[in-house]
């Protein structure tokens, strides 16, 4: 895909289409990575962002109960002794 840079201010720039930014969840900043010679925009991920948020939505709304038991009924320490 060939892409025209174009000016801004003093500084010149890419048009990205809105399908790429789309498809490879871009959304405010990439990382710009420089490798062999070439330009690498890598979207920014940040993959547990928001849970602060949700864990104490789920708090407020007691919805954060364990899924399994932490200890099982069949489950020995003894052997740890």
């Amino acid at each position: 895909m060939e892409i025209a840079i174009v000016q801004i201010g003093n500084s010149k720039g890419l048009r990205i289409p809105k399908t790429l930014l789309e498809k490879y969840n871009i959304k405010d900043k990439v990382e710009l990575i420089l490798e062999k010679g070439y330009l690498i925009l890598k979207p920014i991920s940040i993959p547990r962002k928001g849970w602060d948020d949700a864990f104490m939505k789920m708090n407020k709304e007691n919805d954060d109960k364990l899924l399994v038991d932490d200890i099982f009924d069949d489950e020995s320490f003894e052997e740890w002794n």
